[in-house]
Formats: C-alpha cells, structure tokens, sequence
C-alpha cells in the first residue's frame, strides 16, 4: 500500500497542478498522511530550479497549517479523530508511551527533530502536541523553523547542485537527518544536566 502511495506522489510532481498537490500533501503530512512531501518537492525543484524558494515557501506554509490541524486533532478531537488516525498507521502504541513519558521541554525537542528530521513521524508530535496543550503560539513557531529549516535547505542544495545531489539527498537524508536529531537531542540532554 505504502508503495502505491508513494508511486501516486511521485506521479503528481509531473502535473500542471503540482504546486496545488505540493501544499495538499505537505499540510496532511504534518497531521494524517504517511508520505512525506519530499517526495513530491525534490522533482518539482529539480524540474524548475528557479522555483525552489516559492515551492520552498508553499511547503513550508502548507505544513506549518497542516500541523496546526494537527494539534487541534490532539487537543479538541482526540479521542474521535486522532485516535482511529494513529490505530490505522499502528502509531497508536508509540503515541501513548510518549504522552506517558514526557514533559513540555521534551515536547519542544520532539518538534524541533520531527518538523526538522521526522524523529518521531511529524503527525504524532502534532497530535501529541495538542493531546498535551502545548502552547499553540510556540508550537507555531517551532513548526515554522523547523519545517521552514528543512524545505528551504533542501531547496537551496537541489538549487545549487541539481540532479547530482539528489541521489545523495534521497540515500542519505534519513541519516543526515539522523544525526542532526540526534546533535539536538545531545544538546538537550546536556542542558537539562547542567540545569
């Protein structure tokens, strides 16, 4: 199914309508949709370089609306929308043990390595984010710089670089996002020890 999915994605950035398809799936992704819209962004810049910036600025926009979906999913919805989503993508489990287990600073990084590098998936941090009212100001403005980080950097390199460096984008990106998390996550802990 998954795979389905993403051939269906693909397909779009080819369509007159793509920009249209780009926001579309770039807003569900940050709430209720398995396929990232990078999918979708890297051959649409990679066909027009010269739109990297607009389609970097409307992924970035749809996502940021997608995620404040989200939230309000978590926060007003839960238990008659967010929770069949999270049971259908088998998130159900890893949302309950994180809404356990966490406190608001913790919620923060989630959104700062979700919305960056998708550690943990961006719609289980969204809904989360919301099931334990967090400030949707600052959940707002982590959305923002951490969304807007990731589209506008990948735009800039696929800008700079073209189809060359996206065969390094598509192997390598869930392990350069890896690292950055796991930079974020260093850094937090060595915060919360030292406080």
């Amino acid at each position: 199914m998954l795979k389905g999915i993403y051939n269906w994605t693909m397909a779009l950035a080819a369509r007159k309508t793509a920009v249209w398809w780009l926001a579309i799936v770039a807003f569900v992704e940050s709430s209720i949709f398995v396929v990232p819209a990078d999918v979708l962004f890297i051959p649409m810049v990679l066909a027009k370089p010269k739109r990297a910036m607009f389609y970097a600025t409307v992924a970035t926009v749809a996502s940021v609306l997608g995620g404040i979906a989200g939230w309000y999913l978590g926060h007003y919805a839960f238990e008659s929308l967010a929770r069949p989503i999270l049971e259908f993508y088998g998130k159900l489990d890893s949302f309950e043990q994180l809404k356990a287990s966490v406190d608001y600073e913790t919620i923060l990084l989630l959104l700062v390595t979700s919305g960056f590098a998708h550690l943990p998936p961006i719609k289980v941090v969204t809904i989360l984010s919301g099931a334990a009212n967090i400030s949707l100001g600052m959940f707002i403005i982590s959305a923002i710089v951490t969304r807007g980080a990731r589209f506008f950097i990948l735009a800039g390199l696929l800008q700079r670089y073209g189809e060359p460096i996206r065969h390094f984008i598509e192997k390598r990106l869930g392990v350069m996002a890896a690292v950055v998390a796991a930079a974020l996550i260093g850094v937090y802990a060595v915060y919360v020890f030292v406080r």
